[in-house]
């Protein structure tokens, strides 16, 4: 684990961790690590402006990555109730923010997500938690999408659950083909979302302004 396990056991009750203390052997064992790459990209890590940036930056990393220390079905099942709705419910403009696996550099955008209630329904913030718990971590857009998806699916399981994931990437904006204006857009559906008509509504639901 990179984040303290007090600081996650403090916060069960909703899954959810606040990033209020960082684990200082991983933030030493990091900062050592971003001290070595300083100086093999020619900079001085001794100098002023950059005395304190390992360890900056190490304790960003964790933050950015700390999705690692969260449980997401668990975010699910502390606020899970019976109702018998069972019309679509729509969480959409999630803001979304992750870190490229590929060449560790942020993607960011918004997620659109929505499920059709078989029994049980889920207390609204617990979805953007769902999404934030799977987005910080490395990642790619396309299994992000899907973890999302799938974890929703198998803890409430709803008649069906779509997710929509509009994203910016770094790796494509600031190095690369550098195509500053490029959004990425990924899908995943399930159950009653593979049905035409339905995913149909979904996406003129949340494409509406």
């Amino acid at each position: 684990m990179t984040l303290n396990k007090k600081m996650v056991e403090e916060n069960e009750m909703d899954g959810y961790a606040k990033i209020d203390q960082y684990n200082p052997v991983a933030i030493r064992r990091i900062a050592e690590n971003y001290r070595a790459i300083l100086e093999h990209v020619g900079e001085d890590p001794g100098r002023e402006g950059l005395a304190k940036t390992p360890e900056r930056a190490a304790k960003a990393l964790q933050f950015l990555t700390h999705g690692y220390d969260l449980d997401p079905a668990e975010i699910l099942r502390s606020a899970m109730f019976k109702e018998e709705y069972q019309q679509m419910v729509i969480v959409k403009d999630i803001e979304l923010y992750s870190m490229c696996e590929h060449h560790m550099l942020p993607f960011f955008g918004k997620a659109h997500v929505a499920y059709i209630p078989n029994g049980h329904i889920v207390g609204l913030s617990k979805i953007p938690r769902v999404v934030d718990a799977f987005a910080r971590r490395l990642q790619v857009q396309e299994r992000l999408t899907v973890e999302i998806r799938n974890c929703i699916e198998e803890t409430l399981k709803p008649q069906g659950v779509a997710v929509v994931i509009e994203a910016q990437h770094m790796c494509m904006i600031m190095r690369g083909i550098q195509k500053q204006h490029s959004i990425a857009t990924t899908s995943a559906f399930t159950g009653a979302f593979n049905a035409d008509k339905t995913r149909a509504e979904f996406m003129r639901l949340v494409t509406r302004a």
